[in-house]
C-alpha cells in the first residue's frame, strides 16, 4: 500500500514537472548546474536570463561553457548546451537584465516558480519584488566557498529576502583611505579610486589627495601643511586629478612623483597625524629601493601568486599606464573606462599602485590573485558547493509544485558536520517580519537626516535606489498638495536634483510616499530630522523612532545626536559574500542568516551547532520517517 502510494505521488509530481513553467534568474556557477539538473530532471518549459558574457575565468566551474564561448551571452549559450541533455526541452533564453522595465508582473505571473541564481544585492531585492507582487513562489540560493544556502520565500507564508537587516559592506573613513592606511585593503580601495580619476568616472568622494579635512587635524594644521609645502620644489596644485594627469602626458614618472613623493611629504608635514603612528617613506623614481624581503626569490611560483617588489611595481605601473592611455584615447574626447578585475591592464594597475603605496606605509605587500580577490569581493567559487546548491533548489521545487510547501525548509550547507555529523541542516522556514518595510500590509520606513543637507538626488541615488532598493522611483509629499519632487517621467522633476530637502518645506514629521510602478511597490517615508548623526553616517534608516529619541535623550543631546558628516568609503572586504558570477545569500564567512529583530543569530560551521540542532529536531519531529528533509 505505501509503495503504491509512493508511486501515485512520484506520478502526481512528475505530471506537475512536465507541464510547470520555470524562470530562471542568473546562468553562472549556480545557474549553470541548476539548468542542467532541470532539464535532466525532466522540466521541459523554461526560460532563461543573464545580462552577462562568458570570461575564460568561469571556464573552472561554470561546465556547460568551453573555450569556444568567452565572449559569448551565458544564457544563449547555457541554453544551447543543456538542450544537449534533453532536446525536449524548450528553453528561451534573454540576454537582459531582469530589472529592465519590460519584465513586469505580467511577466513573473506567467510562472509556476522562479529560481534564483543571481550576483548582487539589488537583482536580488528587484526579483523578490516582483514575485511578492506577482505571487509566485522564489526560491532563493547561495553559495560562498564551501558554504551554501537554499530557501524558499512565498508571500503572506515566509519572510520575504527583505525582512530582515543585510550587513552591509564594509567601509572605511575617507580620511583613512587618503591619509593613514594601516591594512593593505586601505591602499588597494585607494588605488581603484585612483583609476577612476586617472581613466573612469570621476567622483569627488573618490579623490586621492591627502585630507586635509581629516578630523584628526585642525584646519590650521591643514592650511599650515598646504601653504608649506607650496614654498617647497616638490609643490602640488590641488587640481582635478584627471587634469593634472592629461597636463603631463600621463608621463609615468611624474605622475609616481606626485602621488608616491610630492603627497606623501604633504602628508608628513601635517604632524599630528604621525605622532602615534609609524609615519610613511616617500619613494624617488630615481632611487627605488631594493628589495628586503626577498620578494624577488619566487623560483616556481605561479606568476600571479608572486609577490612583486617594488622596481617591479614600478616597471608594471609604467606598461600598464601606456596601456591604459591608449584605450582612453580610443573611447574619444569625453570617453572612460571601467574598472573590471578580469581587465589586465586595469587589474595590473591597481595590484601595482596598491603595492606601491602599501611598502611607503609600511603594509605588507600581497600578490596579484591576492589583491584581486579583495579589488574584487571575491571568495573562490567551489564546483562542488554549486552542484549541491542546485540539487538543493530542485528538490525544493518539487516541494512547491506537489503542493507541499510545509514540507521547503531553509538549508544550510556547513564546512563542517554539526553535532548530528551533518553537513546539510534543515530549519523550518521563517513567517514575514510584521515590520518588513517590503512585504507588510503597509510598508512604512523611519528615515533620520538633516533635511537642509540631504539633495533630491541624494534621496533618490543614494536612499530611495540605493537602501530601499526601488528602481524607477516616483516620490509626493503628503501636504495636502500632492507636490512631486521626484517622477520616473525623463526630464519631469530634473530640475529639482541639487535642491535640499528643505527647499521643499520637508522637514521633522513630514510624510513622502513613495512608489515604483514597476516593482508594484509603495512605501511610506517618515522623516526625522536632526542636525548630525552617529557614527559620521549622511542618513539612517530606523525601525523605531520613539527608541531613537529615547536614545539621544538618554545621551543629553536633545535632537542632535552628534558625530560628523565625514564621508566613508565603499571597501572590497572579502567577508561580504558577494561573488563575482554566483549569487550569494550568505553575508560573511561565519554567518549563515541574521535575526536581528529576535537578537538571534544562526552561524555557520561550529557557531550553528546549538541553534540547528534545536531547530533540526523540530524537522525531524514533525517528519519522523524522515532522516533529513529538504
Amino acid at each position: 500500500m505505501a509503495a503504491s502510494m509512493a508511486g501515485v505521488l512520484a506520478s502526481n509530481v512528475q505530471s506537475k514537472v512536465d507541464s510547470s513553467k520555470i524562470l530562471v534568474v542568473g546562468a553562472g556557477g549556480i545557474g549553470c548546474e541548476l539548468i542542467k539538473n532541470l532539464v535532466l530532471t525532466g522540466f521541459r518549459d523554461i526560460e532563461l536570463i543573464d545580462l552577462d558574457t562568458i570570461d575564460v575565468s568561469n571556464l573552472n566551474r561554470q561546465f556547460l561553457f568551453r573555450k569556444e564561448h568567452v565572449g559569448k551571452s551565458k544564457s544563449q549559450v547555457a541554453k544551447e548546451s543543456a538542450q544537449r541533455f534533453n532536446p525536449n526541452a524548450k528553453i528561451v533564453a534573454y540576454h537582459d537584465s531582469i530589472m529592465n522595465p519590460e519584465y513586469k508582473t505580467d511577466f513573473f505571473k506567467q510562472f509556476d516558480i522562479v529560481l534564483n541564481a543571481l550576483d548582487n544585492r539589488a537583482a536580488r531585492n528587484h526579483v523578490n519584488r516582483m514575485c511578492l507582487a506577482a505571487d509566485v513562489p522564489l526560491v532563493e540560493s547561495g553559495t560562498a566557498g564551501y558554504l551554501g544556502q537554499v530557501t524558499v520565500i512565498k508571500k503572506g507564508l515566509t519572510e520575504c529576502y527583505e525582512c530582515q537587516p543585510k550587513p552591509r559592506q564594509k567601509t572605511f573613513p575617507g580620511c583613512t583611505i587618503r591619509n593613514t592606511p594601516s591594512e593593505l585593503i586601505h591602499c588597494v580601495v585607494w588605488a581603484k579610486h585612483l583609476f577612476n580619476q586617472l581613466f573612469g568616472e570621476e567622483d569627488p568622494d573618490e579623490d586621492v589627495s591627502p585630507d586635509t579635512q581629516d578630523p584628526e587635524l585642525t584646519a590650521e594644521a591643514g592650511e599650515s601643511a598646504l601653504s608649506s609645502e607650496a614654498k617647497t620644489d616638490g609643490g602640488i596644485e590641488r587640481t582635478s586629478t584627471r587634469a593634472w594627469a592629461k597636463e603631463c602626458g600621463y608621463s609615468p614618472e611624474k605622475l609616481f612623483n606626485k602621488l608616491f613623493r610630492d603627497d606623501i611629504r604633504y602628508l608628513l608635514s601635517m604632524e599630528k597625524l604621525w605622532k602615534k603612528r609609524r609615519p610613511p617613506t616617500a619613494l624617488e623614481w630615481s632611487e627605488l629601493p631594493d628589495d628586503p624581503s626577498g620578494n624577488g626569490n619566487t623560483t616556481g611560483v605561479i606568476q600571479d601568486q608572486k609577490v612583486w617588489t617594488v622596481k617591479e611595481c614600478v616597471d608594471v605601473f609604467t606598461e600598464c599606464l601606456a596601456t591604459l592611455k591608449s584605450d582612453l584615447q580610443k573611447q574619444g574626447e569625453d570617453g572612460i573606462l571601467v574598472w573590471d578585475k578580469d581587465d589586465t591592464a586595469a587589474m595590473d594597475f591597481v595590484t601595482s599602485v596598491a603595492n606601491i603605496r602599501a611598502h611607503i606605509f609600511g603594509i605588507v605587500p600581497k600578490s596579484r590573485f591576492d589583491i584581486k580577490s579583495m579589488a574584487g569581493n571575491i571568495i573562490p567559487a567551489i564546483a562542488t558547493t554549486n552542484a549541491i546548491i542546485a540539487g538543493l533548489i530542485v528538490m525544493q521545487a518539487f516541494h512547491i509544485l506537489s503542493g507541499n510547501l510545509d514540507k521547503c525548509k531553509t538549508v544550510y550547507l556547513n564546512r563542517q558536520p554539526n553535532p548530528r555529523k551533518k553537513l546539510l541542516v534543515p530549519c523550518l522556514l521563517e513567517k514575514a517580519n510584521p515590520k518588513c518595510y517590503v512585504c507588510s500590509a503597509k510598508p512604512e520606513v523611519n528615515l533620520v537626516l538633516n533635511t537642509g543637507k540631504i539633495s533630491i538626488k541624494t534621496l533618490e541615488e543614494r536612499i530611495l535606489k540605493g537602501q530601499l532598493g526601488m528602481v524607477a522611483p516616483d516620490v509626493e509629499i503628503e501636504d495636502g498638495k500632492g507636490t512631486i519632487i521626484i517622477s520616473s517621467e525623463e526630464g519631469e522633476t530634473e530640475g529639482n536634483a541639487e535642491k535640499m530637502l528643505s527647499d521643499f518645506g520637508i522637514a521633522n514629521g513630514s510624510r513622502l510616499k513613495a512608489d515604483d510602478f514597476l516593482q508594484n511597490y509603495n512605501i511610506v517615508i517618515n522623516i526625522a530630522h536632526v542636525e548630525k548623526l552617529d557614527e559620521e553616517k549622511e542618513f539612517g534608516l530606523v525601525g523605531d523612532l520613539e527608541e531613537l529619541r529615547a536614545k539621544q535623550k538618554d545621551e543629553g543631546n536633545g535632537a542632535e545626536a552628534g558625530g560628523g558628516d565625514q564621508k566613508e568609503t565603499q571597501a572590497s572586504d572579502t567577508n561580504v559574500v558577494e561573488s563575482d558570477d554566483d549569487m550569494v545569500i550568505l553575508e560573511d564567512d561565519d554567518v549563515a542568516m541574521e535575526k536581528e529583530s529576535r537578537g538571534q543569530k544562526r552561524k555557520a560551521d561550529s557557531d550553528i551547532e546549538a541553534e540547528t540542532a534545536k531547530r533540526s529536531k523540530s524537522v525531524d519531529e514533525a517528519n519522523p520517517t524522515e532522516t533529513i528533509v529538504l
